[in-house]
């Protein structure tokens, strides 16, 4: 007997996102609509649903695996965001392009920006094929942000990092809102920036544990 994917989608919403304090009904709507076995590789698509993070890339060239994130720090982060139905958002490290569905069923548009060029064509071609014509994938280095198309209403940063480039905060509009995880395995924070005046203040979220994206890490101090 086959899986029953759409019966799978129910009880992940209500078994690992609703009982970790994600109360936002468009972001239950939207876990509950966008497929999540459609963006995992064929031989990982029986678990698409289990409560752990799912492998879509092996590093290659010396890049780190990529992963898509574990459902519910996955929804805790993107209510963080409070994504507004105009809202221009910015996805730094799209993957295969689920957190991209799930933003584009918020958001007015979505950029989506990968650093791995397979991976953005992949995603690019999955999110055409199943109608999610407001998101745009591009590629380029994830640190760099995306400026032709600044400034965001929000920038969701899809993994954690150990250094933020503060040039991704000048991409924000006033009023903008920045979600990131920052830190090391168990010891990472997920924090919320808001651009307010030209300056931006950091609000804290909630603790948590998720993959880390490539090119965030802290730059080596010399020491004597």
């Amino acid at each position: 007997m086959g899986i029953d994917f759409e019966q799978a989608r129910t009880k992940m919403v209500d078994n690992q996102i609703r009982t970790t304090d994600v109360t936002s009904h468009p972001v239950l709507d939207a876990f509950l609509t966008v497929a999540r076995e459609d963006f995992v590789p064929t031989k990982f698509r029986a678990l698409a649903y289990i409560d752990d993070d799912i492998k879509v890339s092996d590093g290659s060239d010396g890049q780190m695996d990529r992963y898509l994130m574990e459902p519910s720090p996955l929804a805790k982060l993107i209510q963080l965001a409070d994504v507004g139905s105009e809202d221009v958002v910015l996805e730094i490290g799209c993957g295969s392009g689920y957190v991209s569905a799930l933003l584009s069923k918020l958001a007015g548009s979505v950029v989506a920006l990968e650093s791995d060029p397979a991976l953005a064509d992949e995603a690019a071609q999955t999110l055409s094929d199943l109608g999610f014509d407001n998101v745009a994938v591009v590629t380029g280095p994830l640190t760099e942000g995306y400026m032709p198309e600044a400034p965001y209403d929000v920038i969701f940063i899809g993994g954690s990092v150990e250094q933020m480039p503060a040039s991704l905060f000048d991409q924000l509009r006033d009023g903008g809102r920045l979600v990131v995880v920052e830190g090391q395995g168990n010891a990472s924070k997920a924090n919320l920036y808001v651009r307010e005046g030209g300056h931006t203040a950091a609000r804290r979220g909630f603790n948590t544990c998720v993959k880390p994206l490539p090119g965030f890490a802290k730059t080596a101090e010399f020491q004597f």
